[in-house]
């Protein structure tokens, strides 16, 4: 049947491809909207009424408030934003276009109130200050209304803020530029609202808010997700040449599989110092609580070596990253960030392996200028591109041994951007992902004929290059995975 597939066989030497036919258009799934809908406005007045009740049990609810919030003043007509994220939220579900963006972020809903109400019932915590006397109109009628079923518990993490952001992205996504300037002051103005209608406190706005994105990052959108295949091959090489994987593999691409041992020991470093974090901000309370968030980072990075691998940093192959992946691991990339430029302070930031190719760290506005390289090639996981060229990732864990088939797709990628010109190679630091990459290059291109012999020239550059047996093993395999055709 392959050549009904238009598949060649690997002992042919050759690329396999298949075609798939497009799906046809079948227009936007209003009947399954109607139906998420329905499921998730029965759930959330079931969970959020259940967890009211029990609060109100309680012979004492605790509150989290900072004393600057007293003099946070009390506007009943912002109590008009605050209830327009029910229009949007229903809203929402019809304006997808198909079937896997309307399951995406019905996901991202229901999760949001699965976490936030189980938060509620284990951990529940009441608005302390009393609302002052509102009136008539149409304030006076909507809080009228949203006492009726609401009460002064159910605080943090704010389940309005948290579905807050995930409509925030999911509408931007949709309007067009010059829509947008509505958008975002009105969702900046319900954020504000749940301050000014006294139903939240500060505490629970950044809580949400973080609930919001890890809703966005554990379903993100499928449409720009971006898969690796394993059959692999270039056209563009510099020298005319075809590179060319066949049905190669060492575990997955992204690593996940490779080494658990390694991976399980970094992510138990990674909970103890979420932990830690946790920990300390609670006991000291008052700003300390803002330790909670690299806690959450930290926990999402110790996430990442026990399941998603690579993949959870959610860099695209264009070096950019998504905007939950960017906020969610801004404490852990600083210190990622700082821990690069101190380890490499004292020398160079990239080294020149063979003309027109360099080695080295992740680059930022103070190392070498921009137009110095056409490309660059940054295997960096955890870290985002710095715009300096156009850039190609392929991401690997840090302090784990590269999968060969990252290797090799990595020298793939070296090959096809040296025809742009002067390239560089790079990850957080320049020591060890970024070198096995270039010494699989140096391999599969015939510039060094054993892993030693390419580790050796690497090093008369990089002195401090990093490398362990399970490294070398790779780049070994990957080496033979790459092929040329005269």
């Amino acid at each position: 049947m392959g050549h009904l597939l238009g598949v060649n066989s690997p002992s042919q030497g050759r690329i396999m491809t298949m075609a798939v036919p497009a799906k046809p258009f079948s227009g936007r799934p209003w009947g399954r909207a109607a139906l998420w809908l329905a499921g998730l406005g029965i759930f959330f007045y079931t969970s959020y009424g259940l967890a009211n009740y029990l609060a109100d049990k309680r012979a004492f609810v605790p509150s989290i408030v900072f004393g600057w919030e007293r003099g946070m003043p009390f506007l009943p007509w912002t109590i008009i934003p605050y209830w327009s994220v029910n229009l949007f939220y229903a809203a929402s579900l019809f304006v997808c276009t198909d079937r896997t963006e309307l399951d995406t972020l019905g996901r991202r809903l229901l999760t949001a109130q699965v976490i936030a109400v189980t938060c509620f019932l284990v951990f529940p915590l009441r608005f302390s200050f009393a609302k002052p006397e509102i009136g008539g109109g149409l304030p006076g009628f909507m809080f009228d209304a949203l006492l009726s079923f609401d009460k002064p518990y159910n605080q943090a993490p704010s389940l309005h803020i948290a579905l807050l952001v995930i409509l925030w992205v999911h509408y931007a996504r949709h309007l067009p530029a010059s829509a947008r300037w509505l958008l975002h002051p009105w969702f900046t103005l319900i954020g504000l609202s749940v301050l000014t209608t006294y139903q939240h406190h500060f505490f629970d706005i950044p809580t949400g808010a973080l609930l919001g994105l890890f809703c966005l990052w554990l379903w993100p959108d499928e449409s720009r997700v971006r898969g690796r295949s394993r059959a692999i091959g270039i056209a563009d090489c510099r020298d005319g040449r075809s590179w060319n994987l066949g049905a190669w593999g060492n575990g997955r691409a992204d690593g996940t599989s490779a080494h658990p041992g390694t991976r399980r020991k970094l992510a138990a470093y990674y909970i103890f110092g979420a932990v830690a974090l946790a920990l300390i901000g609670i006991l000291i309370g008052g700003w300390a609580l803002w330790l909670c968030y690299p806690a959450v980072s930290l926990a999402l990075v110790a996430t990442n070596y026990l399941w998603r691998g690579a993949a959870g940093f959610q860099k695209r192959p264009d070096g950019t990253m998504s905007l939950a992946a960017r906020l969610l691991f801004a404490p852990y990339q600083l210190g990622a960030f700082l821990n690069s430029r101190w380890w490499t302070r004292r020398e160079p930031s990239a080294g020149e392996i063979l003309p027109g190719l360099h080695l080295g760290r992740v680059p930022s506005r103070f190392d070498r200028p921009s137009r110095d390289y056409a490309a660059i090639v940054d295997l960096a996981a955890e870290l985002p591109a710095w715009r300096h060229a156009p850039t190609k990732a392929v991401p690997m864990l840090d302090l784990v041994a590269p999968p060969a088939l990252s290797l090799a797709e990595a020298a793939k990628a070296i090959e096809a951007a040296r025809a742009r010109g002067t390239v560089l190679v790079c990850c957080a630091l320049g020591y060890s992902r970024s070198a096995a990459v270039v010494a699989t290059w140096l391999i599969a291109g015939g510039q060094a004929g054993s892993v030693e012999e390419a580790v050796a020239m690497l090093r008369a550059v990089r002195p401090r290059i990093v490398l362990g047996s399970d490294a070398l093993a790779a780049i070994a395999a990957a080496g033979r995975m790459v092929g040329t055709d005269g």
